[in-house]
């Protein structure tokens, strides 16, 4: 019986630790100085199903600061938004308005039935504003691409 318990405790822990890069995209700042990385994942098991979002910023134009590095956990990138979901990926979009302002704006997908919730914010990283709208319909970047980077999600 003992030996039973364990192979089930053993099989669930596994579960438990499923999680999948859903969506991953990366805007540059018009200066080259930042990079704004956003990534969707999703977990899965008994009782434990999530999907989340999450924005980070990072320093530097090299391969340092590039998705690759980040999923393979070169220096460190600063969590700045992270948001719950109802699905895989959510609508995202990340513009730099200027070298220090990044602006993102949100919804839900498509989907059906689908809510996005901000669970975190930082208003500032470093010398770097952020700013978060969330508009479920916006898909025009609402300026004129001076100076603006632009990555969005699936929607």
């Amino acid at each position: 019986m003992a030996l039973l318990l364990a192979a089930c405790i053993c099989i669930l822990g596994a579960g438990c630790q499923d999680v999948a890069t859903t969506w991953s995209s990366q805007a540059r700042s018009p200066d080259g100085r930042w990079v704004a990385i956003a990534r969707s994942q999703q977990w899965g098991g008994p009782g434990t199903a999530y999907d989340a979002t999450t924005v980070y910023l990072k320093q530097g134009g090299t391969e340092r600061g590039s998705l690759a590095g980040l999923l393979a956990g070169r220096p460190r990138a600063i969590e700045v938004l992270a948001f719950s979901h109802q699905y895989a990926t959510m609508s995202l979009e990340m513009y730099w308005v200027t070298p220090t302002h990044l602006e993102v704006v949100y919804g839900p997908s498509r989907r059906p039935g689908d809510r996005v919730s901000l669970n975190f914010q930082a208003v500032k990283c470093a010398d770097v504003k952020i700013s978060v709208l969330n508009s479920a319909g916006a898909r025009a970047d609402p300026r004129t691409g001076r100076g603006t980077a632009r990555a969005a999600g699936p929607g």
